[in-house]
């Protein structure tokens, strides 16, 4: 079936499903007042803190952070695809899925054409492997490294051939399919005109994301003398290194056998493992492992392990993970380091000592001893003067962690360390922690905040209490405001305006694949902000009306200081349309 799926027939899905059947025939949910609850399904607890809100339509977990609406279970829990899980949910309902055709600018369409293109591309370099006269040396050097054809054949293994213009002249045979190779970033565009082929003789590994969508490449030269030895696709509007990981998709089909991940440096070390039979691993792809990147993880597997060289980068490695996740260690989230033999990295020692030596857990170290050993590494805990700073050292680290069980152990292994009082450690913590954390935004904060704070705390009413845009009659005061996010804030209410008894799960669903989704789901998620008392009418009213007051003022001051030059073109509208009201 051909066609975007319009989003009215979305809508009326998520209308006619209800997310509590949905999800209580794969995960048995019990009544909690007037939400429904269960084990998480995405992380291992013991506690429910997997919650359903039949009135929202909305899932969310407080442990893993997991969420979504109905379609959005089907896709990670089943592991479908978007279409799969519409087609799902209307057979369900007894709907038949109708399609339209839209404009092709539109940034959805322009996504499913990348990804396709992606595909595309992806065969052809697999292909190359297969029948190019030239393969054989990529071939014989897989062979070398003990990869085997069922594994190659997993990871879809290609060969880019020697020469500029191999997938110009198979991908590329117009100027338009041209732009559209440029804008995956499979091609180079020359200073004079014209482009080239960016990966040329090269081992060629394509990069899915975890719902198993081509987006990138990675490629390997063979040559030791040529530079660089590995190449990766550029940030592309599909392909975003900081948030990817190579091998996801195949450690997905694999985590359900192990209780952990391995996160090792390297392509090649992903595959020698999986030759082994180690299918639980991924690698960060060029980039130190983000905050992003082992959030994603964590909704998949309580426990990571990283894997690096035991020299002094892979030190610094581990410590950059270690600091990037300590705010995630939540609920029985744990991390673990291991450190390799020098000259090993996880292809060799895997080859030379076994899988059975590579996942012994001996050789992990928990993120505690990596923290303290490498904290008082210098330190004379014998003296007063080294305790007192092995303490101050660990203080920073300490509150980064979230509240509970965890956090506590550490502040008494801490004690022990330093003959330090629990008392006195926790009290300097919470010291620290008042001074550099702010306060969460509140209903009740909202006129001493920035801009940019009211704007978010108003979209998070919306998607909680999507009858508050009734109370709004003209929002044309509110659209002139240059504050970041206005213009999304006032396409929000308007989208709310024209669907009455939307429900926070069909908001979501309107804004999918769209650059505001994340951030969308982020404040849907921020549930305990709402869970006491609920915003009143007027509350909402004031905080549009004190947006639109406090920045008039801001603007009138910076009239006074400047000339109609230095005015930006929305201040100027602000000023023109604020003039008109008065």
């Amino acid at each position: 079936m051909a066609g975007r799926i319009p989003q009215h027939f979305i809508d009326e899905l998520l209308n006619r499903i209800d997310i509590v059947d949905i999800i209580d025939a794969y995960v048995p949910l019990k009544k909690a007042g007037k939400d429904h609850q269960a084990c998480c399904p995405f992380h291992d607890e013991k506690t429910p803190s997997f919650t359903v809100s039949q009135q929202k339509q909305f899932y969310h977990c407080f442990g893993c952070g997991a969420n979504g609406t109905a379609i959005s279970f089907l896709m990670e829990y089943l592991h479908m695809g978007f279409i799969d899980a519409i087609e799902d949910l209307a057979s369900r309902a007894g709907m038949e899925i109708p399609r339209e055709v839209t404009d092709a600018t539109k940034s959805s369409n322009q996504s499913s054409e990348l990804y396709e293109l992606m595909e595309m591309i992806t065969n052809f370099y697999s292909k190359q492997l297969r029948q190019h006269p030239q393969a054989n040396t990529v071939i014989d050097y897989l062979k070398g490294r003990g990869i085997s054809g069922e594994i190659a054949k997993e990871f879809e293994l290609g060969f880019a051939p020697p020469g500029w213009d191999n997938l110009i002249n198979e991908l590329g045979k117009s100027h338009d399919a041209q732009k559209r190779l440029f804008k995956v970033g499979a091609i180079i565009q020359k200073d004079q005109g014209g482009y080239y082929d960016r990966f040329r003789n090269r081992l060629m590994f394509p990069i899915r994301d975890q719902r198993g969508r081509a987006i990138g490449l990675g490629g390997r030269l063979l040559d030791a003398d040529d530079k660089p030895k590995y190449l990766n696709s550029p940030e592309t509007p599909i392909f975003h290194k900081g948030r990817e990981l190579y091998g996801l998709y195949q450690a997905r089909k694999a985590i359900k056998d192990t209780d952990c991940l391995y996160i090792v440096e390297g392509y090649m070390d992903v595959i020698a493992l999986a030759q082994y039979g180690i299918c639980n691993a991924v690698a960060s792809l060029g980039t130190a492992a983000t905050p992003e990147h082992m959030e994603k993880l964590f909704r998949i597997t309580n426990k990571l392990v990283f894997c690096f060289d035991g020299d002094n980068a892979g030190r610094k490695a581990a410590w950059r993970a270690m600091e990037n996740s300590l705010s995630l260690l939540r609920e029985g989230k744990q991390l673990y380091f291991m450190f390799l033999p020098e000259g090993e990295d996880p292809d060799s020692f895997v080859r030379h000592k076994g899988s059975k030596s590579f996942t012994d857990n001996q050789m992990q170290i928990p993120l505690s001893e990596f923290l303290f050993s490498s904290l008082n590494k210098d330190l004379d805990l014998k003296s007063p003067e080294g305790r007192s700073v092995m303490v101050n050292k660990t203080l920073p680290y300490l509150s980064q962690l979230p509240i509970g069980p965890y956090q506590d152990i550490l502040i008494q292994e801490l004690a022990n360390l330093t003959h330090c009082e629990i008392n006195d450690i926790q009290r300097h913590l919470s010291e620290l922690s008042n001074n550099k954390t702010h306060k969460p935004f509140k209903k009740t904060d909202y006129t001493k905040d920035k801009g940019i704070e009211k704007v978010r705390w108003l979209v998070r009413c919306l998607l909680h209490q999507p009858s508050l845009v009734n109370q709004l009659e003209s929002i044309d005061k509110l659209a002139a405001h240059p504050t970041p996010g206005i213009n999304f804030l006032c396409e929000l209410i308007e989208f709310i305006q024209s669907r009455p008894n939307i429900t926070l799960a069909a908001i979501l669903e309107n804004w999918r694949d769209t650059k505001f989704e994340r951030r969308l789901r982020e404040l849907a998620a921020d549930e305990e902000t709402f869970i006491e008392s609920k915003v009143t009418d007027s509350e909402f009213l004031d905080a549009i009306n004190g947006l639109i007051k406090d920045n008039l003022e801001e603007f009138k001051d910076f009239k006074e200081k400047h000339s109609p030059s230095e005015l930006s073109e929305e201040q100027k509208a602000y000023f023109r349309n604020k003039q008109k009201s008065e």
